[in-house]
């Protein structure tokens, strides 16, 4: 049974734009948010574990400048045999690994791959590699751009 909350969809939405592009910094960042709706805090929760419960809301966290940081991000393609795709769920999985897609191509596996420098980089290549007897080619950023994402309702 879905729960129901005292918030109209007005501000449903209204919640959703601002944690896109508005999310206050700041020690109790959903009573801020709470404040801007004229809601409690517990209901501003309430309503974002249930949007994430409907699977509307995926992943709510930060994003970090990887290349302010010094660290090195490439994007990677590999065939893998249909029969072995078990081996782009393993390297999905792996915590250098930041996005993975399987595709209708000849390239059918596309991940990107953020380490703390080139050489580890070309190390974890390697390891994967010879670990699944794969080609994995490599596209590093050349110019980066940085498009934002902001889905207003």
């Amino acid at each position: 049974m879905e729960k129901k909350f005292c918030i109209s969809q007005e501000q449903e939405k209204a919640l959703l734009n601002l944690l896109q592009q508005d999310f206050p910094i700041e020690e109790r960042p959903f009573q801020g948010l709470a404040q801007k709706l004229n809601l409690s805090e517990k209901t501003i929760i309430e309503v974002l574990i249930n949007l994430h419960n409907k699977g509307i809301i995926r992943h709510f966290g930060a994003t970090v400048n990887s290349v302010k940081l010094g660290y090195f991000t490439c994007l990677c393609a590999a065939s893998i045999p249909k029969d072995k795709i078990n081996i782009a769920f393993e390297i999905a999985e792996l915590p250098e690994v930041t996005h993975a897609y399987l595709r209708e191509h000849r390239l059918n596996f596309w991940f990107t791959v953020v380490t703390p420098s080139e050489s580890k980089f070309q190390d974890l290549i390697n390891t994967l590699t010879q670990k699944y007897l794969i080609e994995i080619k490599t596209f590093p950023a050349i110019k980066k751009f940085k498009a934002k994402a902001v889905f207003n309702l």
